[in-house]
């Protein structure tokens, strides 16, 4: 059974008596539907409830956004209806960037903030680079192509193109010309993951993550590409979390 709790909020297993709520953050061009096979397998103590970004599945309709500020201020004021248990946000690709303003946002106001935050296979703030892909459709379609975490069979049909291309090429638009604000504002848990095997992020794009914190950040590895959590690779980041949600210190 899917739940919205809102335009910007899916969650396809309600889990009312779960211990936290894990918020998952879609990649580039990604849907809410890319976490469901990951979320289906969380533990009972975790309810997964996944971010739907404007413009793609049943938001198609929907502009997407083009800057930052406007993607992460929308979503903190969305968040408000987590506000009953604690909350962990987890972040991959785009989607780390996207998590870390929005628990950038949250703790600036003082209010129910994330007790964790997770970063995956997306460079520290210092480290992250602007680009211009999202200017030629032919260049950021091979892009994501190279990327994987989509069929190759589906992504070598032109109909599928034409209407995956227009969320994707304002995503890249949006985290393209995206630009940090450095600054140590959390006092969360942070921790970084990534893949051995990823030809975007390595280990020390991945470093870049310990300053925006006070608290804790620890990293983790895992074996596989950029969607390193896809198919034959989601089972260990599935046991990891699982492991990780509960430690006592949760």
């Amino acid at each position: 059974m899917t739940v919205v709790l809102n335009s910007w909020l899916r969650t396809f297993w309600p889990r009312p008596d779960a211990a936290l709520s894990m918020v998952f953050f879609p990649h580039a061009g990604g849907s809410a539907g890319f976490y469901r096979p990951l979320a289906q397998e969380l533990p009972e103590h975790v309810e997964p409830v996944i971010v739907q970004y404007p413009g793609r599945a049943d938001r198609a309709q929907d502009t997407p956004c083009r800057t930052m500020d406007e993607l992460a201020d929308t979503l903190a004021q969305a968040l408000v209806p987590l506000d009953g248990k604690p909350v962990w946000f987890f972040g991959h690709s785009m989607g780390a960037s996207v998590a870390h303003e929005v628990a950038r946002r949250l703790a600036a106001r003082g209010g129910p903030r994330p007790r964790h935050l997770i970063v995956s296979s997306r460079p520290g703030p210092a480290r992250q680079r602007p680009g211009d892909k999202h200017l030629d459709d032919d260049r950021l379609w091979s892009d994501v192509c190279a990327l994987g975490g989509t069929d190759s069979r589906l992504l070598a049909m032109p109909e599928i193109r034409a209407i995956a291309l227009p969320a994707i090429r304002a995503d890249y638009r949006l985290i393209e010309t995206y630009r940090p604000v450095p600054g140590t504002d959390l006092d969360i848990p942070v921790t970084a993951c990534f893949s051995d095997g990823d030809p975007e992020v390595d280990r020390e794009d991945m470093e870049a993550w310990r300053p925006v914190t006070t608290g804790p950040f620890a990293m983790e590895r895992f074996r596989g590409g950029h969607f390193y959590l896809c198919d034959s690779g989601r089972r260990p980041v599935v046991d990891w979390l699982a492991g990780l949600t509960r430690e006592p210190s949760v």
